[in-house]
């Protein structure tokens, strides 16, 4: 199966990781050590500083390897720290990401139509990824509210975990077409099937979380899951190369 991973990060973060990856190049070797062909990667002080620091960070840590899509982090636009849809799109384009996060109580904003509804309306109008973190600085019934304001979004909920969250995830699944599920610490017995089942395999990318955890974990859950193997090519990279493919930048 080719692996491409949509959530993974690099940098020394400020709160303990067990083996930090301070560069992407060592985030690469990993990588290679697991098999993992490519990764929609972000960079830790994104969120332990700011995205006015995290996100130059990444931008030149990737400069120099195509395996390697960039995930820059939001701020509202009303402050002039971030820029406009049409610049940030110009910028995002030139710097090969493709897709973007929000940290917004690590930043000190509301994620809504009110605070950033203008990066929103147009992230979805052109089908960017929206990538959010259920562990980092977004709570669940945040995720609710803002699906219930920005029906289309394409979003992708990462580090859910194993237990009970299924309650919370899959009502949006049902409602919301373009939401997906990363694979991150899915650790749930017969999971990946019953949702492949009951929602295709269209709704899952794989996501390791690492270095919080191993790449191998969610690949070796993956190949042998018992789904079929168009089903598992899907997840382990075929979604996302969609995704981002889809997206208008």
């Amino acid at each position: 199966m080719h692996f491409f991973d949509c959530n993974c990060y690099f940098g020394r973060p400020i709160r303990g990781s067990a083996a930090p990856v301070p560069t992407a190049e060592g985030l690469l070797a990993e990588m290679d050590r697991a098999g993992v062909e490519r990764a929609l990667v972000w960079h830790i002080a994104q969120l332990d500083a700011s995205p006015l620091t995290g996100n130059p960070l990444l931008t030149e840590g990737i400069r120099p390897h195509p395996r390697l899509i960039g995930c820059w982090s939001l701020l509202p636009t009303q402050t002039h720290e971030f820029p406009a849809p049409t610049e940030l799109f110009r910028q995002m384009r030139e710097h090969r990401i493709g897709a973007l996060r929000a940290f917004p109580q690590a930043d000190g904003y509301l994620l809504n139509a009110i605070t950033i509804g203008d990066l929103l309306e147009a992230i979805q109008a052109r089908r960017i990824p929206l990538l959010l973190s259920v562990t980092r600085s977004v709570r669940w019934h945040e995720v609710h509210a803002l699906l219930a304001e920005f029906p289309q979004l394409t979003l992708v909920i990462c580090d859910h975990g194993s237990w009970g969250m299924d309650r919370y995830f899959r009502p949006l699944l049902a409602r919301y077409p373009n939401v997906y599920i990363d694979t991150a610490q899915y650790l749930l017995d017969g999971g990946i099937e019953s949702l492949v089942a009951d929602y295709g395999a269209g709704r899952l990318l794989y996501g390791s979380g690492f270095p919080e955890s191993y790449f191998g974990t969610m690949m070796l859950t993956l190949q042998r899951s018992r789904i079929p193997e168009e089903a598992k090519e899907a997840i382990a990279g075929g979604n996302l190369e969609r995704i981002l493919a889809e997206a208008q930048l």
